[in-house]
């Protein structure tokens, strides 16, 4: 049986299109479905834009060596194709006493993930190049930085395209499944009206939907024991400061678990904004709650008791996909292949949160690996 197409990789987040520019670039015909109108509508636009160092993830993990390699690539990506980026650097802050040996250990951590090049600082030296900061000591991450996430998402689109990839917006996938010869069928449209929809066939999956994958990885009939995971949802919203910003990089205070804390970034035309925060949520809903600034306000004082809280106002809100719940264990990125589940074709990609920006070529490089080896 001839498939419709070689290749249909579903979402055209940043990963998604990452995963496209790279098959394509390896002569696969492939087809990229996005439900909504624009590339790029949900995590990969509601985020904090930060290229990420990789100091704080697992040794050994998906996480850690995915972020460390994607970095490079994508600082490179950005350099060759006119991508608005910059290497920022940060702060990371400890703000008493107490969290000085969770400095230490984050610093032995980056060490162990190839991130070499921390500079440890006493609270006078961070105070030096930040004025406005309040902490006991410090570590600079001089490979930290900022991206235009738009403007990257535009090159890989580009990319793919030129190499031959389509990206079709407004074509929302409902449903997965298997033909009589072994292909794989993608079912476009169908809703509660009656509408069947429309099918697409492809000898090659990649579920690259954020927050719809598991969803829709469960759409399909499985032969093995496999089960796909469950993704739960976690709002944080953010809030721009209005005026020059007080800081001239990114200031992050002590990671809570696998939350980054309530931080401080500056984007590429010098806005800073504070966010996000964490709740977790059982559906989608990207509504801005003005009552929790009072909690915003006692955070961000901890590092920068200067503020203004005047200058602070609404800005937007993000849902990360999670493969846990409040209080569970962290779990690394899922990135199922034909040896997980036993389909051969289909890779399948879950909980791609942060720092799955930064990482995004790399993780395009190990789909195409992982979508080459049979079951």
């Amino acid at each position: 049986m001839t498939a419709d197409v070689e290749t249909i990789v579903i979402g055209a987040g940043v990963v998604g299109l990452a995963i496209a520019r790279e098959l394509a670039l390896r002569g696969q015909d492939v087809m990229v479905l996005e439900q909504h109108d624009i590339i790029g509508s949900e995590t990969s636009s509601r985020n904090s834009e930060v290229i990420h160092a990789g100091i704080y993830y697992p040794p050994g993990s998906l996480r850690a060596k995915l972020c460390v390699d994607g970095k490079a690539k994508l600082y490179r990506f950005c350099a060759e194709n006119g991508v608005s980026h910059k290497a920022i650097t940060k702060l990371l802050v400890a703000t008493s006493e107490g969290q000085l040996p969770k400095l230490k250990a984050i610093h032995e951590t980056a060490i162990k993930n190839g991130v070499n090049d921390l500079v440890p600082l006493t609270a006078a030296e961070a105070k030096a190049i930040e004025p406005e900061v309040a902490c006991v000591a410090a570590l600079l991450s001089p490979s930290t930085g900022v991206i235009d996430s738009h403007g990257l998402m535009l090159a890989l689109e580009g990319h793919a395209e030129t190499a031959g990839a389509q990206v079709v917006l407004n074509t929302p996938v409902t449903r997965l499944g298997r033909t009589a010869g072994g292909l794989f069928e993608v079912v476009t449209g169908a809703g509660d009206t009656g509408d069947t929809g429309s099918r697409i066939t492809c000898r090659k999956l990649v579920l690259s939907a954020g927050l719809h994958a598991s969803k829709l990885a469960r759409t399909l009939v499985w032969d093995s024991n496999y089960r796909p995971p469950e993704t739960y949802y976690a709002v944080g919203q953010y809030y721009a400061y209005s005026g020059r910003s007080p800081f001239g990089r990114h200031i992050y205070p002590m990671p809570d678990g696998a939350w980054l804390g309530l931080h401080v970034t500056v984007d590429i035309g010098g806005r800073c904004k504070f966010g996000p925060d964490i709740e977790w949520i059982p559906e989608i809903d990207y509504s801005f709650d003005e009552t929790k600034l009072e909690k915003f306000l006692g955070f961000i004082r901890t590092y920068y008791p200067g503020l203004d809280p005047s200058r602070l106002h609404a800005d937007y809100t993000g849902i990360r996909p999670k493969l846990y719940r409040e209080g569970e264990p962290v779990p690394d990125f899922m990135v199922h292949g034909a040896e997980t589940h036993g389909l051969d074709g289909l890779v399948m990609l879950f909980g791609i949160e942060s720092p799955g920006l930064t990482a995004s070529m790399a993780i395009a490089e190990l789909v195409a690996e992982a979508m080459a080896r049979p079951a």
